[in-house]
């Protein structure tokens, strides 16, 4: 039986030659929208940051937080390039510095935001500085930078908690204080793999798979939009290719284990750190060891840094094997991985299910394999058991009101959230039409959960599925493209208070769709192309506009 859903009516729109100015417009026409999302004058319709309260009256406050929190950071967008953000950010604060260091994505991967991470750092109170895996090594070596000012006595008392001095010596937390099993980095538990199916037909490009977990004995719970953190191990074959080149034995004591056991369980070999350059620039001579010096203080002398990880620094600018514990020493830690949770818990207790892409690909002779997806989608077997964690998500949640409509906008992996939002408000019941918006590269071969997807359109948990292949035709056709295509009844949907949401790559993809966006509020919502972004960025604040990008 269909769900029931509502009639979208559009709201009224100014026109253009209507005698306000651009921003009276744009205020003007969001509030219509807001007013018009529920058939009935609200009791308070939020926007431009400010709150219409009944009869008329302004409430400044009721939305501003937000809204100030991202006009303090311009530099807070994924798709702007490090230098950039960095020059945004020269004239502020050090925690804000440090802000913009980071990959500006709000993925959790570090266990919190990158305006929380920041300021943990600046008031020392996180002694790691190598915690934003999106923003890799570029982010370290900023941090680092900026954490030397703070040695230097530089004073950081915006970012200080009360009563903080100038630059107090504080060590980090036991990691483990004060953290509930199984919900923070710092305290995984044990989830059980139940098995794995391929996403991708014949002919595809990609590998993807739908991984399923029991968290049954964990006692895990978890809400649609958050994200399962897994800690991997790196595959054994690169150990092995790793002992070579060290000319160790995989039973080298290290510590109370052996080398092998930490380098598949403990330490990334991944990009190799700037402490490996100069440890080889002591075990080697002539030009390896000027580039190796080179590459320690961030260099690129052949071209090829961003393709040394471990293994090829080690073949690289190896003389002579650098000592087992010393190498040790200069690698880091192996990071959790997060992954968008596609299951709703409702519909599925004691069991989460995650969207994984196989991340494989060649330099040279040799095929590199990612860490973690190489390890759900290969190592992991059956009653197997993976340490794990829900990282709760930030903003990145359904309405609580069942009734209102949702757009959500997923190519790829990206679907991943959406699946779980449908599973959701089909077990809840929920009465609000759903639009999502699904593009890969083949529709024979990338039609990712296509049944389930059809099962939600009869069901009418899904009102609305628009497609996007980008290799079936001579036109590459994305899901921005397919935006632009239903614009006006794109519209009519965020004009009745439809939430809207983007999962994806946050460089291109989501900065693309966002451009759509506004194009969208530009050609139907009778506004210039300052107007559109202001209104995005007013829904924004008021969680009408989420994303979950990385």
């Amino acid at each position: 039986m269909n769900a029931p859903t509502r009639t979208l009516t559009p709201a009224p729109v100014l026109p253009p030659t209507a005698p306000f100015t651009t921003e009276q417009r744009a205020w003007l026409n969001g509030f219509f929208a807001a007013v018009f999302s529920y058939g009935t004058d609200p009791t308070v319709v939020s926007y431009a940051h400010e709150s219409i309260l009944p009869g008329g009256s302004i409430d400044p406050d009721a939305s501003r937080d937000a809204a100030d929190e991202e006009d303090d950071t311009p530099w807070h967008d994924p798709s702007l390039p490090l230098p950039e953000r960095m020059k945004l950010a020269a004239d502020r604060p050090l925690h804000r510095r440090m802000m913009a260091a980071m990959a500006q994505q709000d993925c959790g991967q570090c266990g919190s935001s990158c305006a929380d991470y920041a300021k943990a750092i600046a008031t020392r109170a996180e002694e790691r500085l190598n915690l934003c895996a999106p923003g890799g090594k570029d982010t370290a070596r900023m941090l680092r930078s900026l954490v030397e000012e703070l040695g230097g006595g530089a004073s950081d008392r915006e970012g200080a908690e009360p009563g903080a001095g100038a630059a107090p010596v504080q060590h980090a937390p036991a990691p483990t204080a004060g953290k509930r099993p199984g919900y923070a980095r710092e305290a995984p538990v044990e989830a059980v793999f139940l098995g794995r199916r391929k996403l991708n037909g014949e002919g595809s490009e990609k590998a993807t798979y739908h991984l399923e977990l029991d968290i049954s004995a964990s006692g895990l719970e978890y809400e649609v939009g958050d994200s399962l953190g897994i800690f991997p191990r790196n595959d054994p074959e690169l150990v092995d290719r790793v002992l070579a080149a060290l000319h160790a034995p995989a039973g080298f004591p290290i510590g109370d284990t052996t080398l092998r056991q930490v380098l598949e369980d403990d330490l990334s070999l991944g990009l190799a750190p700037d402490m490996l350059f100069e440890l080889l620039s002591y075990v080697t001579g002539g030009a390896r060891r000027a580039k190796a010096k080179a590459l320690a203080r961030g260099e690129d002398p052949d071209g090829d840094a961003a393709t040394l990880d471990v293994l090829a620094a080690l073949e690289k600018l190896v003389g002579r094997p650098p000592d087992p514990e010393a190498f040790v020493e200069a690698l880091e830690p192996l990071q959790p991985r997060l992954y968008s949770i596609s299951s709703s818990h409702k519909a599925n207790p004691g069991r989460v299910a995650l969207t994984v892409d196989h991340v494989h690909y060649r330099v040279g002779e040799r095929e590199r394999l990612g860490v973690a997806s190489t390890f759900l989608a290969r190592a992991l077997q059956p009653g197997d058991t993976v340490r794990a964690y829900v990282q709760r998500s930030h903003g990145f949640a359904l309405p609580a009101d069942g009734a209102t409509p949702i757009i959500m906008v997923g190519p790829g992996t990206g679907i991943a959230p959406f699946r779980a939002f449908l599973q959701e408000r089909q077990a809840t019941a929920a009465e609000g039409p759903a639009w999502l918006f699904f593009g890969h590269q083949r529709r024979a071969a990338d039609f990712f959960y296509e049944d389930e997807l059809h099962d939600f359109l009869a069901s009418g948990t899904l009102a609305k599925l628009s497609l996007a292949w980008s290799r079936d035709t001579d036109r590459k056709i994305y899901v921005q493209d397919r935006m632009r295509d239903e614009a006006e009844l794109l519209w009519s949907w965020i004009s009745q208070g439809a939430h809207i949401y983007i999962c994806g790559d946050a460089t291109r993809m989501a900065v693309d769709v966002e451009t759509a966006l506004a194009t969208v509020c530009e050609q139907h919502g009778g506004m210039d192309s300052t107007s559109a972004k202001l209104f995005l960025k007013d829904l924004r604040g008021r969680g009408r506009f989420q994303t979950d990008v990385y």
